[in-house]
């Protein structure tokens, strides 16, 4: 639009700036150039010549000067009276379009003259020329071709040539500027004849062809999506189905023509198409076509496309299915065996995980697994048959190994063994940690211990909000890994345990244990702050543990934000694993707002705000407690000293009590003197201490004997535990039965009158009991085995020593006294008859 106004300018200020003569008005000034349209960045050459009745240049001398556009361009020499033609050369004209004008520099510049001077480019060759045949009414032939990446800058005209061979007719289809494509019609081309196909493009500074092409019309066609009819088993054809098919409705006269067909194929537990299309050429749609070499007893879906030649491929059909037909299973099965031990039962607690592995296959839809024991040579136990991929059941510790077998209606697969390993208690596992890769799968790290005898490892996990076993999931490693990726259906937000066990020649240590998050987000609810306790300028907050399925990621940190009217914040940090806090430092008697920002490694959730005021500080009672502690402390001290270097026998004796030896007790060595002499002492002086600890003193009240004047034994007044099993029993003796094997023999003695009676009117009985008081273990003791009633009618001349029966041996000649002093029991009741008296 621009360069046609400077046109139009340089047209009227010619005219103007011309003369009139009898042939009308002449421009002053005449350009002669070259070429009008040149190549881009070729040379340009111009003269102006002006005329000599130029009104311009009448009787003065001027000079001419060049511009192409705004930019003035050197010249020849400035023209004189006799002279007025000056030459310019452009030597690389580099603009698809300028103004070159002419000019007279008098008082002012006037232009006399101008040209128009266009550039570009001559056409390329059009490239990548095709075709392609739509079969669908209308049958069209559509072509297209690329004109080039290189702007001609000039108006180019294409024109698509077609020749026919079989029949000789050629056709031209000019085309709309700026459109690179055609749709010839029907009468144009031959379904199932060869043509030649080209295109011409033509401006300005030249033409240019395209390379032809020599095409069938029927193998440029692309074929709407085929349709499968069906797929069948064919009978006793193990691994193949057999598949029907048909092109669509708009195709379905083409039924003769042979075709090329590929079938893609998954499993209907998969997701992922077979990596290769089957290719089957040169098919008709009125056979059905075989599929063979595929697995036994699975569940295929079925995808066909279709082409004639090297035409391009139709669109994916529609899917079908169908199932091969069932063989025994076949390969092995991956195994992970969980044992402990029932020490009650001498059992083995065992959960049993399997997973097909890389050679097995299923060979069925329905397949079931059973888990056998082998007693004998030719017994054989069910432990138990399930469809799932574990189970669980009980076997005697003596058990070495099960047999894991696959099977379906076909039948069984090879049994896989699976060694029975008690558990060890060892492990060579830490620093377990676990990175997400992306949201299907984990990335498991981990250190462990250089063990000769270590055979690998396993790395195991399941969903932690979910109990199921059968979601419990496997992966085995070799011995030298530290690191393994773990795939599966991860939901995000959710927890995972994730635990890696160390796998030995004898066992399976104990296991390291994490959990992990594919994805982490901010915990969904904020635990609330409880006051656990106040004291003076500290407070102790507290709080219960998130929900784990609330958590949704690995707890980071609890941070505590508190402040008080003055408007400053202060933050506590809070150990995960402890759940509280103590704010310390706080004013006296203010008021606080605090709230708990609760984090993980996936964002953060603030809770609400609660409220809480600070005690008073109390001096006087922080006084009162101290002073009271110091005294308490200072009186237990002088306690303690004075209880260590006191010599007063009592308040010895109430701490550190003499335990009396029943063995050498000084009742041995009393006599009937020196036993009267201790009674007839003053109440000033002290007492002798006479120690009858292992003495007790009963009254068999007078109903009673009575009754039972002859036996005191099976009669006694009540039954008490103290009095022992059996008179004659003893520790000391082989056979002793007592009740208390810990116990120490002791004696009590029967009066046949009351303690308080004046006379006793026999001699007092002797009952053996049995007391767990301790005595002197490093003394040797010397009391008597065991004792005997003394004769009740008088005293005889023969003393019997108190023992068993068959130890009692008659002693004669003997002095009384000398008796007395060898028994100090009996001694003891002459003691007590002079206390009654």
């Amino acid at each position: 639009m621009i360069s046609t106004w400077v046109s139009v300018i340089v047209m009227l200020v010619a005219f103007v700036d011309g003369v009139r003569n009898e042939d009308g008005i002449q421009p002053c000034a005449q350009i002669q150039t070259s070429s009008s349209l040149v190549p881009m960045g070729s040379p340009v050459s111009a003269t102006c010549i002006i005329r000599k009745d130029c009104p311009l240049v009448i009787g003065r001398a001027v000079q001419i000067e060049w511009r192409l556009g705004d930019r003035i361009l050197p010249s020849s020499p400035g023209a004189n009276e006799s002279s007025r033609v000056s030459q310019v050369v452009i030597p690389s004209f580099s603009h698809t379009r300028a103004f070159l004008t002419c000019c007279v520099q008098a008082s002012t510049v006037q232009v006399v003259a101008g040209v128009e001077i266009r550039a570009g480019y001559p056409p390329a060759a059009p490239q990548n020329v095709s075709c392609q045949t739509n079969l669908t009414t209308p049958i069209t032939l559509t072509c297209r071709w690329d004109p080039g990446e290189q702007e001609t800058h000039l108006l180019t005209k294409y024109t698509l040539h077609t020749e026919i061979w079989d029949t000789n007719e050629n056709h031209s289809y000019d085309l709309l500027p700026g459109v690179h494509d055609f749709i010839i019609p029907r009468s144009g081309f031959v379904l199932y004849s060869d043509m030649e196909v080209y295109v011409k493009a033509v401006n300005e500074l030249g033409e240019a062809t395209s390379v032809p092409i020599i095409l069938e019309p029927v193998s440029e066609a692309k074929f709407d999506p085929p349709n499968i009819l069906n797929i069948e088993v064919p009978p006793k054809k193990l691994g193949c189905l057999k598949l029907r098919w048909s092109l669509s409705k708009n195709e379905a006269w083409i039924m003769d023509c042979c075709l090329n067909l590929e079938v893609r194929l998954r499993t209907a537990d998969s997701i992922q198409w077979s990596q290769r299309p089957i290719p089957m050429n040169k098919v008709r749609t009125t056979r059905p076509s075989d599929l063979c070499r595929l697995l036994h007893g699975t569940w295929y879906v079925a995808q066909i496309r279709v082409r004639y030649k090297q035409s391009p491929w139709s669109e994916w059909s529609s899917s079908q299915s169908g199932v091969t037909l069932e063989s025994a299973p076949t390969g092995r099965l991956d195994s992970w065996m969980k044992v402990s031990r029932d020490e009650m039962n001498d059992k083995l607690s065992i959960q049993l995980f399997w997973k097909p592995s890389k050679q097995f296959r299923a060979n069925s839809q329905n397949v079931s697994y059973t888990v056998i024991a082998q007693k004998l040579q030719s017994e054989r136990v069910k432990l138990c048959s399930t469809t799932g991929n574990y189970c669980t059941f009980h076997i005697s510790s003596r058990a070495k190994k099960v047999y894991l077998s696959a099977v379906n209606r076909a039948g069984k697969s090879p049994p896989t063994e699976v060694r029975i390993y008690p558990p060890k208690a060892v492990t060579g596992i830490s620093d377990v940690s676990v990175v997400p890769q992306d949201d299907t799968s984990l990335l498991v790290k981990w250190s462990s211990q250089v063990s000769s005898s270590r055979t690998g490892f396993v790395v195991e996990w399941k969903p932690l909000l979910n109990p199921d076993l059968s979601l419990t999931q496997f992966e085995k490693a070799d011995k030298n890994q530290t690191s393994l990726v773990i795939t599966g259906s991860f939901e995000p937000y959710k927890p995972y345990g994730i635990s890696v066990y160390p796998r030995f020649k004898d066992g399976i240590g104990l296991p390291q244990t994490v959990n992990a998050y594919s994805r982490q987000k901010a915990p969904s609810m904020v635990p609330k702050i409880t006051i656990k306790k106040t004291w003076q300028s500290n407070i102790e907050l507290i709080w219960d543990e998130i929900p784990l399925d609330q958590m949704n990621g690995i707890i980071k940190n609890y941070k505590v934000f508190y402040w008080n009217e003055k408007g400053v914040i202060n933050v506590a940090d809070a150990n995960p694993k402890e759940r509280k806090v103590v704010l310390t430092n706080l004013d006296d008697v203010t008021l606080y707002d605090a709230f708990m920002m609760v984090s993980t490694f996936g964002g953060s959730r603030n809770g609400s705000t609660i409220n809480f005021e600070t005690e008073p500080f109390d001096v006087v009672s922080v006084l009162v407690i101290a002073i009271a502690s110091l005294v308490g402390l200072c009186f237990f001290i002088i306690f303690i000293v004075m209880g260590c270097s006191s010599k007063h026998k009592r308040l010895k004796g109430h701490f550190w009590p003499v335990v009396p030896d029943p063995a050498n007790s000084s009742i041995k060595r009393w006599t009937s003197e020196s036993t009267q002499d201790s009674f007839l002492a003053s109440d000033n002086e002290e007492p002798t201490p006479v120690y009858l600890s292992h003495l007790s003193f009963l009254d068999i009240p007078a109903k009673l004997r009575k009754e039972n004047h002859d036996d005191v034994w099976l009669n006694s007044p009540e039954d008490t535990s103290d009095l022992g099993e059996s008179i004659c029993g003893s520790p000391l003796i082989p056979g002793y039965s007592g009740s208390n094997s810990d116990s120490v023999p002791y004696a009590t003695v029967i009066f046949s009158d009351p303690c308080s009676s004046p006379t006793p009117s026999g001699p007092p009985v002797y009952l053996r009991s049995e007391s767990t008081q301790p005595l002197l273990e490093t003394e040797e003791s010397f009391s008597p085995k065991c004792y005997q009633n003394m004769a009740t009618d008088e005293r005889p001349t023969e003393q019997c020593f108190f023992g068993p029966s068959h130890d009692c041996v008659a002693t004669e000649g003997k002095d009384l006294h000398l008796l007395w002093d060898d028994f100090p029991f009996l001694r003891a009741l002459a003691i007590n008859d002079s206390e009654n008296d």
